[in-house]
Protein backbone atom coordinates (compact mmCIF):
# COMPACT_ATOMS: atom_id res chain seq x y z
CA UNK A 1 0.00 0.00 0.00
CA UNK A 2 1.23 3.19 -0.53
CA UNK A 3 2.33 5.67 2.21
CA UNK A 4 0.70 8.96 2.80
CA UNK A 5 3.90 10.86 2.06
CA UNK A 6 3.89 8.71 -1.30
CA UNK A 7 0.32 9.55 -2.00
CA UNK A 8 1.18 13.52 -1.06
CA UNK A 9 4.38 13.25 -3.81
CA UNK A 10 2.60 11.47 -6.34
CA UNK A 11 -0.70 13.95 -6.11
CA UNK A 12 1.67 16.91 -6.20
CA UNK A 13 3.67 15.39 -9.33
CA UNK A 14 -0.17 15.15 -11.50
CA UNK A 15 -0.98 18.65 -10.18
CA UNK A 16 2.47 20.30 -11.18
CA UNK A 17 2.56 21.80 -14.71
CA UNK A 18 5.34 20.60 -16.85
CA UNK A 19 8.47 20.80 -15.56
CA UNK A 20 12.34 21.21 -16.38
CA UNK A 21 14.99 18.79 -15.63
CA UNK A 22 17.17 21.54 -15.08
CA UNK A 23 18.86 23.25 -12.37
CA UNK A 24 20.61 26.71 -11.44
CA UNK A 25 22.10 28.29 -14.05
CA UNK A 26 20.85 26.51 -16.72
CA UNK A 27 19.81 29.34 -17.85
CA UNK A 28 20.50 32.63 -18.19
CA UNK A 29 19.53 36.30 -18.20
CA UNK A 30 21.52 38.11 -21.18
CA UNK A 31 19.70 41.42 -21.48
CA UNK A 32 17.04 43.72 -19.43
CA UNK A 33 15.14 46.54 -20.08
CA UNK A 34 12.99 48.59 -17.53
CA UNK A 35 12.00 50.96 -19.98
CA UNK A 36 10.47 48.64 -22.14
CA UNK A 37 9.64 45.98 -19.50
CA UNK A 38 11.47 43.02 -21.38
CA UNK A 39 14.25 40.82 -20.96
CA UNK A 40 15.75 38.44 -22.69
CA UNK A 41 17.28 35.00 -21.73
CA UNK A 42 19.49 32.11 -23.01
CA UNK A 43 18.92 28.11 -22.59
CA UNK A 44 22.15 26.83 -21.08
CA UNK A 45 21.08 22.68 -21.37
CA UNK A 46 17.98 21.95 -23.81
CA UNK A 47 14.45 22.57 -22.87
CA UNK A 48 11.70 19.84 -22.70
CA UNK A 49 8.50 20.61 -24.84
CA UNK A 50 5.61 22.20 -23.21
CA UNK A 51 7.64 22.74 -20.45
CA UNK A 52 6.34 25.79 -18.06
CA UNK A 53 8.95 28.15 -15.98
CA UNK A 54 8.14 31.24 -13.70
CA UNK A 55 9.24 34.84 -13.91
CA UNK A 56 8.87 37.14 -11.33
CA UNK A 57 10.15 40.70 -9.32
CA UNK A 58 8.12 39.88 -6.06
CA UNK A 59 10.53 40.37 -3.19
CA UNK A 60 11.15 36.88 -2.02
CA UNK A 61 12.61 36.20 1.89
CA UNK A 62 13.33 33.15 1.35
CA UNK A 63 9.99 31.15 2.04
CA UNK A 64 7.65 33.32 0.60
CA UNK A 65 7.34 36.10 -1.95
CA UNK A 66 6.45 38.91 0.18
CA UNK A 67 4.80 41.81 -2.30
CA UNK A 68 2.44 41.58 -4.71
CA UNK A 69 4.99 42.45 -8.14
CA UNK A 70 3.98 40.81 -11.69
CA UNK A 71 3.85 37.39 -11.86
CA UNK A 72 4.71 35.47 -15.71
CA UNK A 73 3.89 32.02 -16.57
CA UNK A 74 6.09 30.70 -19.81
CA UNK A 75 5.24 27.81 -21.59
CA UNK A 76 7.83 26.43 -24.04
CA UNK A 77 5.95 25.21 -27.05
CA UNK A 78 5.13 22.42 -28.81
CA UNK A 79 8.89 21.53 -29.64
CA UNK A 80 11.49 21.39 -27.75
CA UNK A 81 14.62 24.18 -27.53
CA UNK A 82 17.84 23.89 -27.62
CA UNK A 83 20.67 24.27 -25.61
CA UNK A 84 21.97 28.01 -27.08
CA UNK A 85 18.98 29.36 -28.16
CA UNK A 86 17.71 32.85 -26.78
CA UNK A 87 14.13 33.90 -26.43
CA UNK A 88 13.08 37.04 -25.87
CA UNK A 89 10.16 38.47 -23.52
CA UNK A 90 8.48 42.33 -24.60
CA UNK A 91 6.25 44.42 -23.30
CA UNK A 92 5.14 42.32 -20.38
CA UNK A 93 3.23 45.14 -18.82
CA UNK A 94 0.77 45.59 -22.42
CA UNK A 95 -1.64 43.54 -23.16
CA UNK A 96 0.00 42.62 -26.52
CA UNK A 97 2.99 41.30 -24.32
CA UNK A 98 4.73 38.73 -26.53
CA UNK A 99 7.29 35.76 -26.36
CA UNK A 100 9.13 34.93 -29.54
CA UNK A 101 8.84 30.98 -28.66
CA UNK A 102 6.01 29.90 -27.18
CA UNK A 103 3.38 31.25 -25.12
CA UNK A 104 2.89 33.95 -21.93
CA UNK A 105 0.56 34.75 -19.84
CA UNK A 106 0.61 37.57 -16.86
CA UNK A 107 -0.60 38.49 -13.62
CA UNK A 108 -0.47 41.23 -10.91
CA UNK A 109 1.81 44.50 -11.38
CA UNK A 110 3.70 43.35 -14.22
CA UNK A 111 5.89 46.57 -15.09
CA UNK A 112 9.24 45.93 -14.43
CA UNK A 113 11.18 49.39 -11.93
CA UNK A 114 13.55 51.41 -13.21
CA UNK A 115 14.61 52.34 -9.78
CA UNK A 116 15.22 48.89 -8.31
CA UNK A 117 14.26 45.10 -9.25
CA UNK A 118 15.42 41.94 -8.50
CA UNK A 119 13.86 39.50 -11.20
CA UNK A 120 13.92 35.65 -11.34
CA UNK A 121 13.31 32.83 -12.99
CA UNK A 122 12.43 29.55 -11.99
CA UNK A 123 9.88 26.81 -11.89
CA UNK A 124 7.54 24.93 -9.58
CA UNK A 125 4.01 23.87 -8.75
CA UNK A 126 2.81 27.22 -9.81
CA UNK A 127 3.62 30.84 -9.77
CA UNK A 128 3.36 31.31 -6.10
CA UNK A 129 4.95 27.93 -5.15
CA UNK A 130 8.66 27.90 -6.52
CA UNK A 131 10.52 24.94 -6.52
CA UNK A 132 13.79 25.69 -8.08
CA UNK A 133 14.97 29.34 -8.73
CA UNK A 134 17.06 28.56 -11.93
CA UNK A 135 18.31 32.61 -12.32
CA UNK A 136 18.10 36.03 -11.26
CA UNK A 137 18.94 39.59 -12.24
CA UNK A 138 19.11 42.81 -9.79
CA UNK A 139 19.42 46.29 -9.99
CA UNK A 140 18.95 47.35 -6.77
CA UNK A 141 22.00 48.54 -4.63
CA UNK A 142 24.90 46.01 -4.25
CA UNK A 143 23.38 44.62 -0.47
CA UNK A 144 19.95 44.65 -1.31
CA UNK A 145 20.51 42.94 -4.43
CA UNK A 146 23.07 40.28 -2.94
CA UNK A 147 20.52 39.53 -0.59
CA UNK A 148 17.29 38.81 -2.69
CA UNK A 149 20.14 36.40 -5.09
CA UNK A 150 21.11 34.75 -1.99
CA UNK A 151 17.58 34.33 -0.64
CA UNK A 152 17.25 32.20 -3.49
CA UNK A 153 19.97 30.20 -2.99
CA UNK A 154 21.49 31.84 -5.79
CA UNK A 155 24.88 33.59 -6.47
CA UNK A 156 25.81 36.47 -7.84
CA UNK A 157 28.88 35.70 -10.88
CA UNK A 158 28.11 32.07 -11.09
CA UNK A 159 23.75 31.53 -11.32
CA UNK A 160 22.98 35.02 -10.75
CA UNK A 161 23.77 38.74 -11.93
CA UNK A 162 23.71 42.22 -10.25
CA UNK A 163 24.05 45.29 -12.52
CA UNK A 164 24.65 48.90 -11.25
CA UNK A 165 21.73 49.78 -9.22
CA UNK A 166 18.78 51.91 -11.21
CA UNK A 167 19.79 50.26 -14.69
CA UNK A 168 17.46 50.92 -16.95
CA UNK A 169 18.88 48.88 -19.83
CA UNK A 170 21.53 46.60 -20.07
CA UNK A 171 22.99 43.43 -21.91
CA UNK A 172 25.39 40.62 -22.21
CA UNK A 173 28.15 41.75 -24.68
CA UNK A 174 30.64 39.20 -24.43
CA UNK A 175 31.69 35.56 -26.53
CA UNK A 176 28.50 33.83 -27.91
CA UNK A 177 31.17 30.82 -29.57
CA UNK A 178 33.86 29.29 -29.04
CA UNK A 179 33.20 27.74 -25.46
CA UNK A 180 33.56 24.16 -24.75
CA UNK A 181 30.14 23.80 -23.70
CA UNK A 182 27.44 25.82 -22.71
CA UNK A 183 28.02 25.27 -18.93
CA UNK A 184 31.30 27.60 -19.40
CA UNK A 185 28.78 30.47 -20.31
CA UNK A 186 27.68 30.83 -17.31
CA UNK A 187 30.55 32.57 -15.57
CA UNK A 188 30.69 34.78 -18.54
CA UNK A 189 27.45 36.07 -19.04
CA UNK A 190 26.68 36.48 -14.83
CA UNK A 191 29.86 39.01 -14.91
CA UNK A 192 28.82 42.25 -15.00
CA UNK A 193 31.99 43.41 -16.69
CA UNK A 194 30.82 41.80 -19.55
CA UNK A 195 27.62 43.75 -20.02
CA UNK A 196 26.60 47.19 -21.01
CA UNK A 197 23.70 49.15 -19.91
CA UNK A 198 22.78 52.65 -18.90
CA UNK A 199 21.28 54.28 -15.75
CA UNK A 200 19.50 56.80 -17.29
CA UNK A 201 18.03 57.87 -20.57
CA UNK A 202 15.14 55.92 -22.43
CA UNK A 203 15.56 52.76 -24.27
CA UNK A 204 12.40 51.69 -24.87
CA UNK A 205 12.91 51.07 -28.74
CA UNK A 206 16.43 49.50 -28.00
CA UNK A 207 16.40 45.93 -29.33
CA UNK A 208 18.16 43.12 -27.71
CA UNK A 209 20.94 40.85 -29.20
CA UNK A 210 19.05 37.42 -29.95
CA UNK A 211 22.18 35.60 -31.69
CA UNK A 212 22.44 32.01 -30.27
CA UNK A 213 25.29 30.60 -28.23
CA UNK A 214 27.11 27.98 -29.93
CA UNK A 215 29.70 25.58 -28.75
CA UNK A 216 32.86 24.33 -30.18
CA UNK A 217 32.95 20.32 -31.14
CA UNK A 218 35.07 18.12 -28.99
CA UNK A 219 36.80 15.79 -31.48
CA UNK A 220 35.37 11.81 -30.65
CA UNK A 221 37.49 10.07 -28.75
CA UNK A 222 38.39 7.28 -32.10
CA UNK A 223 38.79 10.19 -33.99
CA UNK A 224 41.53 11.58 -32.13
CA UNK A 225 43.04 8.05 -31.50
CA UNK A 226 43.15 7.49 -35.54
CA UNK A 227 44.88 10.94 -35.80
CA UNK A 228 48.00 9.89 -33.37
CA UNK A 229 47.93 6.74 -35.00
CA UNK A 230 48.67 8.39 -38.37
CA UNK A 231 50.81 11.05 -36.83
CA UNK A 232 52.78 7.68 -35.52
CA UNK A 233 53.14 5.89 -38.87
CA UNK A 234 54.33 9.00 -40.51
CA UNK A 235 56.94 9.48 -38.15
CA UNK A 236 57.95 5.91 -38.34
CA UNK A 237 58.37 6.15 -42.06
CA UNK A 238 60.33 8.90 -41.90
CA UNK A 239 62.61 7.40 -39.66
CA UNK A 240 63.06 4.54 -41.80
Amino acid sequence: MFSAKKLLAASLCASAPAAFAMGAGDIAFTALNADEDGWTIVALTDVAANSTLYFTDSNWDGAAFTSNEGFHTWVSGDAGISAGTVIRFSDIDKASRSVSIGSLTSSGNTALSSTADTLYAYFGINANQPGTFLAAVSTESASAGAAAIAAAGLQSGVNALLLPASTDYSEYAGARSGAADFAAYRILINDASNWQGFTDGNHADTQPQLGTFSVSAVPEPSAVAMLLTGIGVIALRRRR
